[in-house]
């Protein structure tokens, strides 16, 4: 008999063929977020679980599970969503997919940063709109991205390779983190290490590129839009907490900074009303990883993850606690 898991949306037929060769797969059948009740319900006496960023696993839904529960694998990198103190407690193993999503994630974050100071959006409504009458010396003038200077907030392996993207733009390419990277890494791209005062005050663009963690909530916040150019621009595609919306709102409604390109929001899937009005703002619906190969990979890792523990025996490959298997 093979394990039963429950997967809380439908991935892409690659990763549910795969995990349909190995599991007895119940999958929510809308094509929207579960209620809670609903997500209660359907967890209950699974081996595994297959959540998104959108479930919240924590005390309550693990008790609902039940005590044959062996494995929370999560189809993200980040975890937020997911109480891992409390699966090491009932010694549950609980994982990401880390990796797969870094070069796709780093194309959108170029994306956002290039459409927002080129004025891509505004001027696609426009010409669709019928507007355009001919060429016009100041119609939808931006500002360039070659040879500015790109500040990036965390330099893990998406905010390098969004570094990596920038040099091609010959960027000036600065940045912060909670430790310096290595000198070989920093000469790859020609980065600075600089702290996050000199970041905000010499950056024409921001990248937000930090995991969600209580020191990284609101790390963009009033202090920090004032701190920044009135000339540059906030992009963000890692957590929506990690920015004060509403602050954001002010800043751009005072015009403190030119605008921002965002892929994620504070209360999403809520978007503060003001953002959606702005022709200076970017935003796209958490579309980051947002490709069919980077999507079926994240699928193909979570299967791994819940294959390694559930048919394996063994410690998964992205184990968050491995503390319970010692």
């Amino acid at each position: 008999m093979k394990p039963k898991i429950f997967v809380t949306r439908r991935l892409p037929e690659g990763a549910m063929r795969v995990l349909g060769e190995h599991f007895d797969v119940e999958c929510n059948p809308h094509d929207r977020v579960l209620t809670r009740q609903e997500l209660l319900a359907g967890v209950k006496g699974k081996d595994g679980i297959l959540p998104l960023l959108t479930d919240r696993i924590d005390d309550e839904l693990l008790e609902a599970a039940g005590p044959q529960l062996k494995i929370v694998a999560n189809y993200a990198v980040g975890y937020n969503n997911i109480d891992v103190p409390a699966c090491t407690r009932l010694r549950i193993p609980a994982t990401n997919t880390p990796g797969v999503l870094t070069d796709t994630t780093a194309d959108l974050a170029m994306a956002l940063l290039l459409a927002v100071a080129r004025k891509v959006v505004p001027a696609d409504a426009y010409a669709r709109a019928g507007k355009y009458k001919g060429w016009s010396p100041l119609l939808f003038v931006g500002t360039d991205i070659h040879h500015k200077t790109l500040g990036i907030m965390g330099f893990g392996r998406i905010g390098f390779a969004v570094a990596k993207r920038a040099a091609g733009f010959e960027m000036n390419i600065i940045y912060h983190d909670a430790a310096r990277a290595h000198p070989e890494i920093e000469e790859q791209v020609g980065a600075k290490f600089v702290d996050k005062t000199a970041l905000l005050a010499q950056s024409d663009f921001v990248s937000i590129h930090v995991p969600l963690a209580p020191e990284t909530h609101h790390l963009i916040s009033t202090r920090e839009l004032a701190a920044m150019k009135e000339s540059a621009y906030l992009i963000n595609t890692s957590r929506g907490e990690v920015v004060d919306e509403k602050a954001l709102v002010k800043a751009l409604q005072q015009g403190q900074i030119a605008g921002a390109g965002l892929d994620v929001f504070e209360f999403e899937p809520a978007i503060e009303k003001e953002l959606t009005v702005m022709d200076n703002v970017v935003i796209v619906p958490h579309i980051a990883s947002a490709s069919i190969e980077t999507r079926t990979k994240m699928g193909l890792v979570a299967a791994e993850n819940l294959i390694s523990v559930l048919v394996e025996g063994r410690e998964p490959p992205n184990c968050l606690n491995p503390v319970v298997f010692s």
